[in-house]
């Protein structure tokens, strides 16, 4: 089992950023890929970023690509996605994940989740 905590959350303006972060406990030696995902009001989940955990190879969904970095820190269990040049578009909760396996951007293919934190930009 994998535990996933994320935080950083919050309200900002357009143009604004913010970092969240994503603790990961439990079961670490589990996990080959770490992703945020992201579900605005009435839509569905949506891949945003993924990093795997034993090289820096990193994937983006293109809405994000170049506003958006995922990093980690392996000593920390920590999964970080810094966040700028936010939209209105960008309003949602962003969801911390693992696998086991190697980058997917289909939501059901992951297997643990955090439990979210909002973010809202207000335009």
């Amino acid at each position: 089992q994998v535990q996933l905590v994320e935080s950083g959350g919050g309200l900002v303006q357009t143009g604004g950023s913010l970092r969240l972060s994503c603790a990961a406990s439990g079961s670490i030696f589990e996990i080959k890929t770490m992703g945020w995902f992201r579900q605005a009001p009435g839509k569905e989940r949506e891949f945003v970023a993924a990093i795997l955990r034993t090289d820096w190879s990193t994937t983006y969904a293109d809405s994000v690509k170049g506003r958006f970095t995922i990093s980690r820190d392996n000593a920390k269990n920590t999964v970080y996605l810094q966040m700028n040049s936010l939209r209105p578009e960008d309003t949602a909760v962003y969801y911390c994940a693992v696998r086991r396996g190697l980058h997917t951007n289909a939501v059901d293919l992951w297997d643990y989740w955090g439990e979210g934190t909002l973010v809202t930009v207000s335009s």
